[in-house]
Parts: structure tokens; sequence; C-alpha cells
């Protein structure tokens, strides 16, 4: 699984965050970010509900290959 974020797209709502708090958190500037090491989604079945969560459809989340 891949985890994107357009930043210039995200508001900072936080739903993401708030959905699936192993996988995403916020910057010092208050956007949506994935945690480090976690970019492959980590196993949370949450992942997919967060990017739906996302007022903005800032998150993305896709297959990866192989």
């Amino acid at each position: 699984m891949h985890i994107g974020i357009d930043k210039d797209t995200c508001v900072g709502a936080g739903q993401c965050a708030l959905t699936a708090p192993d996988v995403f958190t916020q910057d010092d500037d208050g956007y949506s970010t994935v945690r480090p090491g976690r970019e492959d989604g980590g196993g949370s079945a949450l992942v997919r509900e967060a990017a739906r969560a996302c007022p903005v459809g800032a998150v993305t989340v896709s297959q990866t290959v192989g």
C-alpha cells in the first residue's frame, strides 16, 4: 500500500490523524503527514477510512505491486 498526502490540498482538518493515529499525525504547521516508518500503512485497516474521512481529498491510498 502507498499513502500520499497532497500538501497543496491539505487544510489541516486532522481527520486522518483522528481516524488512524498510528499512521497519520500533524506537522508543526498543523498539516497532515505520515508517521516515519509507516509509509506503507503499517497494516492498519483504518488507512482507507482515513483517506475517505479527509474533507478535501488530500489523502490517497493505492496498492503497490510486487
